[in-house]
């Protein structure tokens, strides 16, 4: 499990740090792609690892361990800080969030009724 887990350390680690670099030269002062670059990261240590004979399965219980926690918890953390942005951004971050909820009810409603066959009540 600990192997597991410092692969994934080490491809987050390493995935930031592209998700940085990549951010610096696009000159923008943000992490730019740094989640991404660490799962092509771990996808590419896995394959080698397995290719070399090296991948049990504790480094997979240790990845398979941590992937349960991080995606709730990334989750509600990006979606607590959209809100906290949306609100400190002002009136036109706030409608652009409510118009198109608006809009997916709307268009929900509209499918209800021309697909009845679908429609499961």
């Amino acid at each position: 499990m600990i192997q597991g887990l410092a692969v994934l350390s080490f491809s987050f680690l390493l995935g930031m740090w592209c998700g940085e670099l990549l951010g610096t030269w696009l000159g923008i002062d943000a992490n730019v792609g740094g989640v991404g670059f660490a799962m092509i990261f771990l996808l590419l240590i896995k394959e080698y690892f397995q290719q070399k004979g090296w991948w049990n399965t504790d480094m997979g219980f240790g990845i398979e361990f941590w992937n349960k926690l991080y995606i709730p918890v990334v989750i509600a953390m990006a979606a607590s800080l959209n809100v906290k942005a949306a609100l400190s951004s002002g009136t036109l971050a706030i409608l652009a969030g409510i118009i198109p909820v608006l809009a997916a009810f709307w268009v929900f409603k509209y499918l209800i009724k021309a697909f009845p066959s679908l429609n499961h009540e």
